[in-house]
């Protein structure tokens, strides 16, 4: 579920509200465009941001502190306001009637005080009365355009910042260089192996692409984008690709191999099938395999590698979350990564979690990545994805991905480099694994 308000539209709003940031409850076109949908996805959160959108192009709406409910009755409120969006300009109307501020209607979405009603009747349009208790023009406020195209509601979250931070970082070039130089010198314990295999899985648009971009552009020493990656609901990556990483444009490879795998999607027969999971993770998979997810390939199909050894399996497995989609993950998207998970420890493989898009998620990381560990929220988003995926929080790690740069930055190398040494760390877990089974082995015989 992907906001239709901008980046900048949602950072104009925030200046409006403190250091808060704006979490996405309820979108018209996904949840429906009646009452009852919205006081489903909103009642009794707050503050709440409430955004109407017309075939005008007009973006409007209104913030209030008090929480949805439908008890039928008007509210007091005399920090709600109404804005309207003219260019990038926030133009703002605050409440006049404090008392009468907001009204708890059922069979209506936002409704500020009898003045502007988004989704009204459960129908996709507005109600307006400019000097009821807020003062405005309709032409002003949305071109006098009634009929909605959507409307979204966002709770307002503050961004609190810890007094120190809870996982310690070194944020200087000396590190930065020596995580490079650890990564390069990595050796495999076990002697067959001298790569080892890291498997990317996630919901389509989480960024499992853009973190081998990442991780890649930090060792060639500019930004690159060699995988596909985007914005997109569907997956864009469509073909399981083994990535090798070289240290620089004609450097060695690197012992990592990042393999990255077709998004996974909610609804049966699309998105990475639960049995092509598993025959990547025996190493039954192709490099630039073609995903079908209606059928996923069988033993006897064409380039079924039949005979796989350790070094063609996966060792470690990370899935890749979006940290703002963590707390709107659909029960099925849970369910689905349930399943894979199930499969990955049966199989004994270490699993550990990248939080991606933490720079969008909190406005302190936006100003400086340095604050990932001081901030209140991506230690709550952190938590959060722990207990959803059922990993321990050591497991659980934040990335920035490279997305808008052109140019390094050595603290999210930081960041990125720290997340590759923790995957070579557990796939050691699961070579002392195999090394202690193959030890047992020879004391029987």
């Amino acid at each position: 579920m992907n906001p239709r308000l901008t980046k900048s539209q949602q950072g104009t709003i925030c200046s409006q509200l403190g250091i808060v940031r704006l979490q996405l409850l309820y979108k018209a076109s996904i949840h429906g465009f009646t009452g009852a949908a919205f006081h489903q996805q909103c009642d009794t959160r707050s503050p709440t941001v409430s955004v109407g959108y017309n075939a005008s192009g007009s973006v409007f709406g209104g913030y209030t502190k008090q929480p949805f409910s439908q008890s039928g009755q008007f509210v007091y409120d005399d920090q709600a306001f109404l804005f309207t969006f003219s260019g990038e300009k926030l133009l703002k109307y605050p409440v006049t009637g404090a008392a009468n501020a907001v009204k708890m209607i059922n069979n209506d979405g936002p409704h500020f005080g009898d003045a502007l009603v988004l989704v009204h009747g459960s129908k996709p349009v507005v109600y307006n009365n400019p000097g009821k208790f807020y003062n405005f023009s309709a032409a002003e406020m949305h071109g006098n355009n009634l009929n909605l195209t959507e409307c979204e509601v966002y709770q307002v979250e503050e961004t609190k910042e810890l007094e120190r931070p809870w996982r310690t970082v070194i944020w200087e070039s000396e590190m930065r260089t020596e995580l490079i130089e650890s990564i390069k010198s990595y050796k495999p314990s076990v002697s067959s192996v001298s790569q080892v295999r890291v498997l990317l899985i996630g919901p389509a648009g989480a960024g499992k692409s853009s973190f081998f971009n990442s991780i890649n552009s930090v060792f060639r020493g500019h930004v690159t984008s060699q995988a596909i990656s985007g914005i997109s609901t569907t997956s864009l990556t469509t073909q399981f690709r083994s990535y090798s990483l070289k240290a620089g444009r004609e450097g060695k490879p690197l012992p990592i191999i990042l393999c990255d795998t077709m998004g996974l999607e909610e609804n049966a027969g699309s998105g990475l099938a639960t049995d092509d999971i598993s025959n990547i993770l025996e190493g039954h998979l192709p490099d630039r395999y073609q995903f079908n997810p209606s059928a996923p390939l069988h033993s006897e199909a064409h380039g079924y590698c039949k005979s796989s050894d350790l070094k063609d399996k996966i060792h470690c497995v990370a899935y890749v979350t979006d940290a703002c989609s963590v707390s709107i993950m659909s029960t099925k998207m849970e369910e689905k990564l349930e399943a894979t998970r199930k499969k990955v420890n049966l199989m004994g493989i270490p699993q550990l979690v990248l939080l991606t898009k933490v720079d969008e998620a909190c406005p302190l990381v936006t100003e400086d990545v340095r604050n990932v560990y001081r901030s209140y929220y991506i230690r709550q988003k952190m938590q959060e994805v722990s207990t959803r995926l059922g990993v321990p929080l050591s497991c659980v790690v934040p990335v920035k991905n490279y997305s808008e740069e052109l140019e390094l930055d050595p603290n999210c190398d930081i960041l990125l480099l720290c997340a590759v040494q923790q995957m070579l760390r557990f796939a050691d877990n699961y070579f002392d694994e195999i090394s202690d089974q193959l030890s047992n082995m020879e004391v029987k015989e």
